[in-house]
């Protein structure tokens, strides 16, 4: 409560001083831009204001959703002010002349659009890398040059407020609890394996990637941590036109095809893009120290290498029909594969020496393990959008469906040198299917021009199967069925959701509030021995309050209330046994997870470009679900008893609360040089009763450099460090990754060529880890092959037409794509 009452009284503060900051004398400048056929509104139109006889713009801001814009603070003067949108004639309007503490309203302001086809087009203008807006922080992957080469998980390390370490594994604001969507919708695709689905799509393919550290009542209350969007490329622009990328290289290889069409009303989108990590070896070594009967210690050194490759691709269409100018329709198709292989040997050694220190066993052993993991999904959407005649009202309905299959086949043998021991070992198939389907409803009406009531209604349901077929190695090499290791588990869940929220613009619109409630009952069968999981409800308020400071700066406070539902992976009782010193499983009786999360940010941008965000937050979560290992000398298993073992499972493990800040900076040093860092720093505290209270903290700092010299030749450095943290049982390794690419641009910036390479300079990346616990202590380090080395190649192709109906036509940022609108009941 005290970090609470800081944060509330730093934002009261903050609106008490601005509120008191003197603007006598200075005036305004509103107006609407519309389109001069159509008399629809422009949004995200540009609109710059000069100094009479200046060449630079000293103040700007972009038209809102309903063509609407207003620009505070401005100092009593003759301005000059220009509209642009891209496929529009740029309009002029001379002698703006505010008067002190006058208000001009200039009405509406008509753009025309240029009408002729356009062969062969150079957009030059492009969204900034980072944009912060007031519901999310938008990171344009389609504008960084060293993102294109890797995969989704490589661009995620350089998205403010995300952290991904060595295996894949992000978090969002230190919290790794995060619902993924692409484009707006939940899919399949992440239930299997997030960190593979990661890995397979290729970074050309991303066009930004959203972040929702506080979402509304209008999404899902699910994540605790947040949400993460990844948009991906495609186009609304008239006429034909598409592009290719290609990544060659010596540790990963991705391409991507996008083609678009347009015509009138109807516009189709298609896309393919595969990736491959080609076979990466891993080394490993653990050393581990057990307390056993009568002060005896148990010594288990395990030393080995993994071979590890990862391959993938994505595919789909979208049809886009405009029935009337009213009335829109928008299905899409995508079928998506990931999967990878993995094979090791380890070499072992378990010596027991009693409390003397004198030796009493010594058994050495060769381990010999082989993993194969493939997911295959298909998703399907349909979204009907209407508009009304009253600006704002809309009606959005939305019908998606996932369903992905996916298969695990595994095998372990241990051969051992010590004589009259007989080799052991399993292997198993495990087949499961995941469907989901979403049906969602939205509605906005406009009260006044003030004052918005939003609602809506949403059902979710989920159906998972699994089979684990289990056979045991015998005596004389042949495998048997291991009945009490083969068993069927069936997962539904069924979530009933309804919302409500207003936005309003407070005191003169000196105040941008906006309050939601959303209720969600959650239902839950898993028909397996044992497990009940009794229904529940989840009532989840959100709030934000904003304060804009001029046309430059804004200040935001935001409240949200976040559970985390335990997944299929974390619930299923099924024991994996590929190390038979190192076993986990799952726990069904796992409870949700809740959050209260406050945020507080301040943003402002500069006169020539330069850009800075500052925000801190609080987050306390109750029933928190941690990783917990437990060791065992013996452990019976289905069966089958094994020894030495550490069993890791998740569980609810007492309370967490975070207090941390985050520090964006973008910097035009020159009209060739542009810096940007960003700085997360985050302090943790994990109460588990019967375990202890650990604080722990962790920071990110990041830079980021690019150059542009003569001749479209543009080169691009990256560098990201990930702080070690502790965990309630150990503690987390750092990791440092940087990258350096450059590209040459010709035939008028349609194609380019580019190099790149990761950690040029070390072959290894090594990670130093320690787990301990009751009667036993582990230290491990693992030596990851991580350097690279690629050429990368894009080429856009075909004809762009801008037609007079600004609803029906796209805007293209360096790529031809344009910013994904909001889905209903995310």
């Amino acid at each position: 409560m005290r970090r609470l009452f800081v944060l509330v009284f730093l934002f009261v503060t903050t609106l008490s001083i601005n509120a008191q900051t003197p603007n006598a004398g200075k005036g305004k400048i509103a107006g609407k831009v519309i389109d001069a056929v159509t008399r629809q509104p422009v949004d995200y139109a540009t609109v710059s204001v000069f100094k009479q006889g200046g060449t630079s713009p000293f103040n700007g801001i972009s038209t809102d959703p309903k063509g609407n814009f207003t620009l505070d603070n401005i100092a009593p003067g003759d301005y000059r002010l220009t509209i642009d949108f891209l496929g529009y004639k740029k309009h002029v309007i001379e002698h703006v002349i505010v008067a002190t503490g006058g208000n001009v309203t200039l009405g509406n302001i008509a753009l025309e659009s240029i009408q002729n086809q356009l062969a062969g087009v150079t957009i030059t203008a492009k969204a900034p890398v980072i944009e912060n807006r007031i519901d999310k922080m938008v990171y344009n992957a389609a504008n960084d040059l060293t993102a294109q080469s890797g995969a989704a998980i490589d661009v995620l390390k350089k998205v403010p407020q995300v952290t991904v370490d060595i295996d894949g594994n992000v978090e969002l604001q230190g919290n790794g609890n995060i619902r993924f969507l692409i484009n707006g919708k939940p899919s399949s695709i992440f239930g299997a394996s997030l960190a593979d689905a990661l890995q397979a799509i290729p970074g050309s393919q991303i066009k930004s990637i959203e972040v929702i550290t506080s979402p509304g009542a209008k999404y899902d209350a699910a994540g605790t941590g947040g949400i993460i969007n990844i948009i991906l490329k495609d186009s609304k622009v008239q006429g034909i036109n598409g592009s290719i990328n290609l990544t060659g290289g010596t540790r990963q290889e991705n391409g991507s095809f996008n083609l678009n069409a347009r015509k009138g009303n109807f516009g189709v989108n298609a896309f393919f893009s595969g990736n491959a990590q080609l076979n990466t070896t891993v080394l490993s070594t653990n050393n581990r120290n057990t307390s056993g009967p009568g002060d005896s210690t148990t010594h288990l050194f395990q030393k080995g290498s993994a071979a590890t490759k990862r391959s993938g691709y994505q595919s789909g269409l979208s049809l886009n029909w405009d029935i009337t100018p009213k009335d829109a329709l928008t299905a899409s198709v995508g079928f998506d594969h990931f999967g990878n292989h993995s094979n090791g040997l380890t070499n072992q050694q378990e010596s027991i020496t009693n409390g003397a220190g004198d030796l009493v066993s010594d058994i050495i052993s060769l381990r010999n393990s082989d993993s194969r993991f493939s997911a295959y999904s298909t998703d399907y959407s349909l979204d009907y959008k209407k508009t009304f005649a009253k600006e704002g009202r809309e009606l959005d309905i939305l019908f998606t469906s996932s369903y992905s299959k996916n298969t695990v086949n595994y095998f372990q043998r241990q051969d051992y040198e010590t004589p009259g021991m007989i080799s052991t070992g399993i292997r198993g198939f495990n087949p499961g299917n995941d469907r989901e389907t979403n049906i969602s409803v939205d509605y906005t009406h406009p009260i006044t021009k003030t004052f918005t009531i939003e609602g809506g209604a949403k059902l979710v349901i989920e159906d998972l199967k699994n089979v684990t077929n289990t056979d045991t190695l015998l005596a004389d090499g042949s495998y048997m069925n291991n009945a009490d290791q083969t068993y069927g588990f069936n997962y539904k869940r069924n979530i009933y959701a309804a919302y409500l929220s207003t936005s309003a613009s407070l005191f003169k619109k000196f105040l941008d509030v906006k309050l939601g409630l959303r209720n969600e009952y959650t239902t839950t069968n898993a028909n397996f021995p044992g497990v009940v999981i009794p229904g529940y409800n989840t009532l989840a308020p959100s709030a934000v309050i904003s304060h804009k400071i001029g046309g430059t700066q804004s200040i935001k406070f935001s409240y949200s209330y976040r559970i985390e539902r335990p997944d299929y992976g974390e619930v299923n009782p099924f024991y994996n046994i590929s190390d038979p010193h190192n076993i986990s499983t799952g726990n069904p009786n796992l409870k949700p997870e809740i959050s209260n999360s406050f945020e507080l940010g301040y943003n402002k941008s500069f006169d020539g470009g330069a850009n800075i965000y500052i925000g801190s937050f609080y987050r306390h979560n109750s029933e928190d679900i941690q990783q917990f290992t437990t060791q065992y000398d013996t452990l019976s298993i289905n069966g089958k008893t094994y020894s030495n073992v550490l069993l890791s499972q998740r569980a609810n493990l007492g309370t967490q609360a975070s207090l941390g800040g985050n520090v964006f900076a973008s910097v035009p040093v020159t009209s060739k040089l542009n810096l940007r860092t960003n700085i997360f720093l985050v302090s943790r505290t994990n109460d588990a009763p019967g375990v202890g209270k650990v604080t722990a903290f962790q920071y990110r700092l990041n830079l980021n450099a690019s150059y542009q010299f003569p001749s479209n030749f543009l080169a691009e450095a990256f560098g990201n460090y990930n702080s070690s943290s502790r965990t309630l049982q150990g503690n987390r390794p750092q990791f440092f990754w940087y990258n350096i690419a450059v590209r040459k641009q010709f035939l008028d910036k349609k194609a380019s060529i580019g190099l790149v390479a990761n950690n040029a300079f070390s072959k290894y990346i090594n990670q130093s880890s320690t787990t301990s616990g009751p009667g036993f202590s582990q230290a491990s380090l693992r030596q990851l092959p991580l350097r690279s080395f690629g050429i990368t190649l894009s080429y856009k192709f075909g004809k762009l037409e801008f037609s007079k109906n600004k609803d029906k036509e796209g805007r293209e940022d360096n790529g031809g794509q344009m910013p994904a609108e909001p889905l209903g009941g995310k």
